[in-house]
């Protein structure tokens, strides 16, 4: 009996094989150094990752929710202000603002793209408002342009959530290069994913990443001495270690994940709403996420033919039970109708043009 062929929708081992002699080779070099936080590891990917970026500085964090906190914290915004947010964000770009002592405003994406509406924006600026956090969302870049005009008619910060957006350029411009800074996750399954959790916050005004570099180190500049109020997020060394083996591949892991979203969009029927594609933008297609009325049904559907997918995101912010007072009332429908449809579809770095012909073939049958 020949065993069932299961296509997973990710798997970290598989991902990162063939990258495994390198991974070793630096973990032998950073243990024989004898040194283990904030060393030379951190200060050359730091180095590397901005220099790939287009920014000037990089100062690497633990992770990218305290990629976003420390940015805004750098800032010192008085507690209650405002900063607009997209309403169908992960949680955890909401969390930051929470976290800070600020207020969330929430703005509806475009439908079509899933990234903030740059046309919705000024109607929720107030004389509270202090920022913009944009979020770069799937691998599809914001229209930058638009937003960071309004944020200038109104003396506004930006800040890019870069988390699913490693390479993503608009107008052929990077991620995290068009606001005041660029928050990066290195979570395992990101494009550019660790061993374990990492982060970064880019941004082009050395003295905002000086502030960034202290607060994340205790408030401190100088061994002992602190000059702020600080936390305890530094990017390991380990891990800035196999981040700048990947990075080495990041195009060729992008360039790969563009071909597999290529095949999808050319493959499906188009009762399925596949991502929108424009010559401005490039995106890299962290996920590969496509809309259908009856989501659940498909989800189920392909499980049942051991094809296997994710939700990103099956309950809106708004509705989130640990954020639900902050919204109390209010109702983005928008931001429902995308979180009631979407579905993510495999697009692993190791999962081949047989495997995603295998899968529209099975959509398509869905049908």
């Amino acid at each position: 009996m020949s065993p069932i062929n299961i296509i997973e929708y990710e798997n970290l081992y598989k991902l990162n094989k063939s990258f495994f002699d390198d991974y070793k080779e630096t973990f032998e070099k950073i243990f024989d150094s004898g040194w283990f936080i904030l060393g030379n590891q951190v200060t050359e990917f730091e180095k590397s990752f901005a220099s790939y970026c287009g920014s000037q500085f990089c100062a690497g964090v633990a992770n990218g929710l305290d990629a976003l906190i420390l940015s805004l914290k750098a800032f010192e915004f008085p507690a209650g202000k405002e900063v607009i947010v997209p309403s169908n964000t992960y949680i955890a770009t909401i969390l930051s603002i929470l976290h800070c002592g600020l207020k969330p405003v929430l703005v509806e994406p475009d439908i079509a793209t899933y990234t903030l509406d740059p046309s919705k924006i000024e109607n929720s600026i107030t004389g509270n408002t202090v920022a913009i956090m944009v979020v770069h969302l799937y691998g599809k870049c914001c229209e930058m342009n638009l937003i960071n005009n309004t944020a200038k008619r109104y003396g506004l910060k930006v800040i890019e959530d870069c988390a699913q957006a490693h390479g993503a350029t608009f107008k052929g411009k990077k991620a995290g290069t068009f606001g005041h800074f660029g928050a990066f996750s290195f979570y395992p399954t990101k494009n550019l994913g660790a061993l374990g959790d990492g982060g970064c916050v880019n941004s082009d005004d050395e003295s905002l990443i000086s502030t960034i570099k202290t607060l994340r180190n205790y408030g401190s500049q100088k061994k002992y001495y602190n000059e702020i109020v600080g936390y305890n997020s530094r990017l390991d060394e380990i891990q800035a270690g196999f981040l700048s083996v990947k990075l080495k591949h990041l195009e060729a892991i992008n360039k790969h994940k563009k071909k597999l979203a290529t095949l999808y969009s050319a493959g499906l029927k188009n009762d399925f709403i596949k991502p929108v594609e424009h010559p401005d933008y490039s995106d890299v297609y962290h996920i590969y996420a496509i809309r259908h009325p009856k989501r659940d049904q498909l989800k189920n559907y392909l499980q049942e033919h051991n094809i296997k997918t994710e939700i990103h995101y099956p309950v809106p912010p708004h509705q989130q039970m640990a954020v639900r007072p902050v919204f109390f009332g209010q109702h983005y429908p928008i931001s429902e109708e995308i979180h009631r449809t979407i579905l993510s579809l495999p697009i692993s770095y190791f999962h081949t043009e047989k495997d995603v012909e295998k899968v529209i073939e099975t959509m398509n049958k869905f049908l």
